[in-house]
Order: structure tokens, then C-alpha cells, then sequence
């Protein structure tokens, strides 16, 4: 980075997610159907409807695979993050490798974060910012202005399914494939404050956050759902303001699901292995 930025008197968790975002932000400046008939019947429901119950039917799958991408655009200047896991929805478990982007200068030099979500809480590992390496720094996400939906860099799979509970408005656009699925595509808009009214306990401080953190609780989305009513791809979009600056940053948030049924194996740090001191960061 070309500015070098120091906090002081800042716990490990609140300066570390502060600096993911500052260095994104400021650093680079099972039913089978077939037919017209079948699909005439899968896309006559009420597609708002539907949709305020996905995230139950993740629920009742239980697990999968995740790969999500996070797209920030910021005084003309794109960025990208990307992780992938797996992830636990009866639990609100989750495991993430998140993979940087390179650094302004184009040198790859950013060491993967391993993210584990958990309701009400994001444990970040290879964070940096001073960090020991055997050490894990916890934020509490009904903390954080947008609910853990864009800071930690991966949006939480089973929060995103949680905002399409605040669904207002949406229409069906027929049929589609995602990674050689049949899915039937949905498109419209979700409200964050709806959503938190109506979310999972674990879930509904930090949507609460989000719709009074965000630069507008309303979230415009593409969803894709398989026969099972499961979410196999969820595209929203946020507006959110970044401390540091005035304009609000456009993000991009996308998951794909896969892999339903997938073992997750997530333990939490002990509170021995979590790094509780005041850190500063360059």
C-alpha cells in the first residue's frame, strides 16, 4: 500500500475487519417435472412467497459446498475477493478460505484468511494486522455496521438466504442452468429490516445491524433455485458507505451452492486461542 495507516486503541477484532475492508476500499484506490405443464406448475406460485422460504430449504438439506466472490468498485477501481468451503445451515456453521486480491502494485502477497462463521460471530485466522499466527481474532457481527455481509470479505451463505426473507418484490424469468442444474430464476428486491423481523435467532442482530448500517436497506437480487426450492446461486447487491470515505461502495456479493450434504467439521477457537489485545495496523 502507498499510505500507511496506524490505529491505536482499537481491540484485535474491531481493527482487523476495519483493515479488510479499508485495504479493498482505500488501499486499491426431491420432485422431478418435465414440460410445459410441469413447468407451468413450478413457476405459477407466489414468487415472493417462495422465496422468503429459501432459506428453509437449505435448512432441510443441511449442509454443502460453497464458493462466493465479492465485487467492490470504488473510485473507478474494481476489486474481487473470493473464498470457498463448506457450510453447516442447520447449525449456522461455517469454514472459508478467503483469497485477497493482489495489492495495488500487482504483487500477490496476501497470505488466504481462514473465516469460520457462527451465529452472532466471525473468527478470522492469517488475518495479519499484527496477529500471532497460532492466534484467531473474534468479531461480533451484530457489531458491525453491515451485519458481517460485506466486511469479512465472504458474505455468509446462510445470512445471504436470510435477506431473501425480507423479499418485497419478485418475478420468475423462467428457466435456466447453473453449473449443470436446472434451476428457475428469480429476480427482485429484499428489504433488510423485513428480513431481520423474520430471520433465524442466531441471525436476526446482524441483518438488524445491516439495515441500519447499509447506505440503503433495500437489496436488489438474482437467486436460482433447483427443483427442491434450494438456492444453488444468489447474486445481491449492497450499498454500502466505508467509514473512511464519504461515497458509497457498490458491492457485488455471489454464492454458489453445491455439494448438498457435505460433511462440515467446524470447531471454534478455545478463548485461549483468540488474540483479545489492542493491535495497530499499517
Amino acid at each position: 500500500m502507498t499510505a500507511r495507516q496506524r490505529w491505536h486503541g482499537r481491540t484485535a477484532g474491531t481493527t482487523a475487519v476495519a483493515g479488510l475492508v479499508a485495504w479493498v476500499c482505500v488501499g486499491a484506490t426431491g420432485c422431478s417435472w418435465s414440460g410445459a405443464a410441469a413447468e407451468d406448475a413450478r413457476g405459477a406460485g407466489d414468487p415472493v412467497e417462495t422465496l422468503r422460504h429459501a432459506a428453509d430449504r437449505l435448512m432441510d438439506a443441511g449442509s454443502s459446498q460453497a464458493r462466493t466472490s465479492m465485487e467492490m468498485a470504488t473510485g473507478g477501481t474494481r476489486v474481487t475477493i473470493r473464498a470457498e468451503g463448506v457450510y453447516d445451515y442447520r447449525r449456522q456453521l461455517g469454514r472459508l478460505k478467503v483469497m485477497l486480491p493482489q495489492d495495488p502494485s500487482g504483487q500477490s502477497e496476501h497470505r488466504p484468511i481462514t473465516e469460520l462463521l457462527a451465529p452472532g460471530a466471525l473468527f478470522m485466522k492469517n488475518r495479519g494486522a499484527g496477529v500471532p499466527d497460532d492466534k484467531w481474532v473474534r468479531v461480533d457481527t451484530a457489531g458491525l455496521s453491515d451485519g458481517n455481509l460485506v466486511t469479512g470479505g465472504a458474505t455468509d451463505p446462510y445470512a445471504a438466504a436470510e435477506v431473501l426473507r425480507g423479499t418485497r418484490a419478485a418475478t420468475y424469468l423462467g428457466r435456466t442452468e447453473v453449473a449443470g442444474t436446472s434451476v428457475r430464476h428469480y429476480r427482485g428486491t429484499a428489504d433488510l429490516g423485513d428480513a431481520a423481523r423474520r430471520a433465524s435467532a442466531g441471525g436476526r442482530a446482524a441483518l438488524r445491524a445491516a439495515a441500519t448500517g447499509f447506505a440503503t436497506p433495500e437489496v436488489p437480487f438474482d437467486v436460482y433455485l433447483d427443483d427442491q426450492g434450494r438456492i444453488r446461486k444468489i447474486r445481491q447487491r449492497f450499498s454500502f458507505v466505508n467509514g473512511r470515505q464519504r461515497d458509497a461502495v457498490a458491492v457485488a456479493s455471489t454464492a454458489l451452492l453445491y455439494g448438498f450434504g457435505a460433511p462440515v467439521e467446524v470447531r471454534l477457537p478455545a478463548a485461549g486461542d483468540i488474540y483479545a489485545g489492542k493491535i495497530a495496523e499499517e
